[in-house]
């Protein structure tokens, strides 16, 4: 099959002509080629972020030609072949073509190669393993992966179970790209093999589980690739308290935000999400996030009427009043979209008195001061945030402490 990518607008820009002229200014016509990600995208129409390189030259040379073509040179994996090229500000993360040498499940040790196929053959997927010359023509050096990008098959490179033996995160990777990239049935073999190799898990970090979950779930519909590592085991060795499928499965037809989908997964109890989210070494953020929304507090119904949904917000912050609100949507309370339109135009105002409003009325400062504060406030959310008659409200508290 052949194939060209000519005409992309990220290839052909100004910046990756000046990075490519050099390395094969340095190296020779064809000594690089564009691989991976922004290859498999442009092959399927879809957008490029990240421009990925791979190239016969060393590191130390990569390094000298990009800087004897005016261009910065970072050095940001050389010991693994890696070097990010800057050009216009867009980086470019050119590597030595490698073969591996050694692997334990974690991390490789490789060795460089000037041999196309040796690189593509440490690579997870065919689809992933796809080239491009400057010019835009397409190598697809395992024969599968253009059949594959075009198919929607995640196909492991070779043997599925030694590519995973290699680096037991190709399992995630394998339900990420699938729901991503995938259509149909997920490939049987690969599949198979993640299910019987799913222990090995156990020894990746954290940080590494956690992001690739992430990723897998800002996918447009990660349904199908969910239900495949419900089914194989998977989704219980990385979330060993994982929930039923069911309110996962309608909050992503609610929204696309993969911290709320990851939510739908988790109990319905803060602390228990509190202890997942730091085993999984989750963002202080995230960790807060996922909490707060089956936290304490004012409970959220798309039944609630404008007064207590503005309560709500009130006490909880628009960020908690909305995500509260998209799990009850996806428990099938209701349509939240009055109450979500509310949120977002309403602005809750600010405690109209304080502690200086009690002295001029004559009250010292003390603790009664803070519990006055606090009745007042209490009475002022439930009535609504009145605008007038505050100084009334506040003698009539201040009264009544004095007659209990």
């Amino acid at each position: 099959m052949s194939v060209s990518m000519a005409g992309q607008p990220w290839l052909e820009s100004q910046a990756t002509r000046a990075v490519m002229a050099a390395l094969e200014a340095a190296g020779g016509p064809g000594c690089a080629r564009f691989v991976g990600g922004c290859v498999r995208n442009s092959v399927l129409g879809q957008s490029v972020d990240d421009i990925d390189i791979a190239t016969r030259l060393r590191p130390e040379e990569t390094i000298a030609a990009l800087k004897g073509a005016g261009l910065k040179a970072v050095p940001t994996g050389v010991e693994h072949g890696t070097v990010t090229g800057v050009s216009e500000r867009r980086p470019y993360e050119i590597t030595t073509l490698r073969r591996d040498v050694e692997t334990d499940g974690r991390r490789a040790v490789v060795a460089f190669t000037e041999d196309w196929v040796e690189d593509a053959a440490r690579r997870d997927f065919r689809l992933n393993a796809l080239y491009a010359d400057a010019a835009g023509t397409v190598f697809d050096p395992t024969g599968g992966g253009l059949d594959d990008a075009a198919a929607g098959r995640i196909v492991f490179v070779g043997e599925a179970e030694t590519r995973i033996r290699e680096d037991y995160l190709r399992i995630l990777r394998f339900f990420r790209f699938f729901a991503w990239y995938g259509r149909g049935a997920p490939d049987a073999v690969g599949l198979a093999a993640c299910a019987t190799l799913k222990g090995g898990m156990a020894q990746l970090s954290a940080e590494r589980v956690s992001k690739e979950l992430l990723k897998l779930l800002e996918a447009r519909d990660p349904r199908a690739a969910v239900r495949a590592m419900a089914e194989t085991g998977v989704l219980a060795q990385v979330l060993p308290q994982v929930q039923p499928l069911p309110l996962f499965e309608a909050m992503c037809g609610l929204t696309d935000d993969p911290v709320m989908r990851l939510s739908a997964l988790l109990p319905a109890d803060a602390a228990a999400v509190v202890g997942i989210a730091s085993a999984l070494r989750l963002s202080n953020a995230v960790r807060d996030r996922l909490a707060a929304a089956v936290g304490d507090g004012p409970a959220v119904s798309p039944r609630m009427s404008d007064a207590e949904a503005r309560a709500a917000i009130y006490r909880l912050g628009r960020r908690v009043f909305e995500d509260r609100l998209t799990r009850a949507e996806a428990t099938g309370e209701g349509d939240g979209a009055r109450l979500r339109s509310l949120a977002a135009d309403w602005t809750p105002p600010k405690m109209p008195v304080g502690g200086r409003d009690l002295a001029r009325l004559g009250l010292a400062a003390g603790p009664e001061t803070g519990r006055l504060i606090k009745a007042f406030e209490d009475g002022w959310v439930a009535d609504d945030f009145p605008t007038d008659a505050h100084e009334a409200r506040l003698k009539a508290l201040i009264a009544a402490t004095a007659r209990g």
